[in-house]
């Protein structure tokens, strides 16, 4: 079980998100007026909590939202769970359908810190089920890859 702890977005691509607080996400489609939401795979970005705080413990000046993540939740370890393993936050439902990808050269929080945790942390999600999440609101994991039990 998880507790977000920011909801992010972004009107441009390539640009940082910034903390809105409370976001509203659309079946098939991602969060309302966030630049990556679409008809694709990585329609919501998660990002665990935990691991930005060991990142600002190496002395990084982080933001909700400076890596590029939808969602910070704190107490799961996302990169740990297989694709396809399902969340639930309200009424939303989301499904991992990637973990990490390729950083985009020239990040600047790689320019300035020579590591970024983005690229091996974060992880992209399809929402299979929409509804609102806001700080605060608890997700837990639904089902992981593989699990017999039907949701």
């Amino acid at each position: 079980m998880g507790k977000v702890i920011a909801t992010c977005t972004s009107p441009e691509k390539g640009t940082q998100k910034r903390n809105v607080h409370q976001v509203t996400l659309i079946e098939d489609w991602g969060i309302e007026g966030d630049a990556h939401a679409g008809k694709w795979h990585r329609q919501v970005s998660l990002l665990s909590y935990d691991r930005i705080q060991e990142f600002k413990e190496r002395g990084a000046q982080v933001a909700d939202g400076d890596f590029g993540e939808n969602l910070v939740v704190q107490g799961i370890d996302f990169k740990n769970l297989p694709v396809g393993t399902r969340f639930q936050c309200n009424d939303v439902i989301l499904e991992l359908t990637q973990i990490g990808k390729k950083c985009h050269h020239g990040c600047e929080i790689f320019q300035v810190m020579g590591d970024c945790i983005m690229p091996r942390e974060g992880v992209f999600t399809k929402v299979l089920h929409g509804g609102v999440i806001a700080e605060g609101d608890e997700l837990i994991i639904l089902k992981e890859a593989g699990d017999t039990n039907d949701i």
